[in-house]
């Protein structure tokens, strides 16, 4: 498998080689700005548009699962494969951000042995660097077969593993902005604070102020200080399991077990009023 995070060099040169190769923009907004109008408005060469709320996610589901279950493996068969993602083709992803959105499509490939790569810097350090961008519609796929396969277990957390394995002292890191994590800003989740026991891993911090990931020692020496690099198998949340592939990626990148991701997150644990919630740091 290739690594998680790839840069500028590498994409180029696997878009001329033999292997088929797609480039998924997968901008989408909390905010609620539109995705695909930024898409449609300045994008890499040959990319076509993830819609990470329609294709990498899962709906009417109870708000227990969270506001981005993991789509059936069906239904996440059928939109790769109608983005022209096939069983052997090699994806590379990027947003505006670093990775935030399109490390989602990124953890979910590669927790189905797909080669599946974060581009680094995304579109930010793209145009920084003096690159060729295009605008309009993009390409239309060509559809492919995709696979249908189970969404392994070992690399997901329940609820309960993960309020198990902070009580037990293991590593549980929330990608969530501090604010959030403490609770002095509420935003969208159905009530303020954290999983008990969780430790404050923000996504933005593995990123260097160029949006790409920081050089693997100073990820390592991150992640040491967290206690997450000498657990066996830390847990990664945030608010409805997105930014929370940036802890599963950085730490995958810095040669680190990648954490097990609680997909329903704290927008999934705070919907639960059975579920105890802590504030503060």
């Amino acid at each position: 498998m290739i690594a998680p995070v790839v840069d500028a060099d590498f994409l180029v040169a696997s878009q001329q080689a033999a292997r088929p190769t797609v480039l998924a923009d997968v901008r989408w907004y909390l905010d609620g700005r539109d995705g695909h109008a930024a898409y449609a408005a300045a994008h890499l060469p040959g990319a076509l548009w993830i819609d990470l709320h329609h294709d990498l996610a899962g709906h009417d589901l109870p708000d227990t699962e969270g506001r981005h279950p993991l789509p059936t493996p069906a239904d996440f068969a059928a939109a790769m494969g109608a983005a022209g993602i096939g069983d052997d083709t090699l994806v590379v992803a990027y947003d505006d951000s670093g990775g935030i959105t399109a490390g989602r499509l990124v953890v979910m490939l590669r927790m189905l042995g797909r080669d599946a790569a974060v581009l680094d810097g995304g579109l930010t350090a793209w145009i920084a660097d003096g690159r060729e961008i295009e605008t309009g519609a993009g390409r239309v796929p060509t559809p492919a077969t995709f696979t249908a396969a189970p969404w392994p277990a070992h690399r997901l957390a329940s609820a309960d593993e993960t309020v198990a394995h902070a009580a037990g002292g293991g590593a549980v890191l929330d990608a969530r902005a501090a604010e959030r994590f403490t609770g002095a800003v509420t935003m969208i989740d159905p009530r303020p604070g954290h999983i008990p026991g969780a430790r404050n891993a923000p996504w933005g911090a593995v990123l260097g102020p160029d949006s790409r990931f920081l050089p693997t020692a100073e990820l390592q020496a991150y992640y040491q200080q967290l206690g997450a690099a000498t657990d066996p198998a830390p847990i990664a949340y945030c608010g409805s399991g997105v930014s929370a592939c940036m802890n599963v990626l950085a730490m995958e990148h810095a040669g680190l077990t990648p954490p097990r991701l609680y997909v329903a997150s704290f927008s999934g644990w705070s919907a639960d009023p059975r579920r105890e919630v802590q504030v503060g740091e």
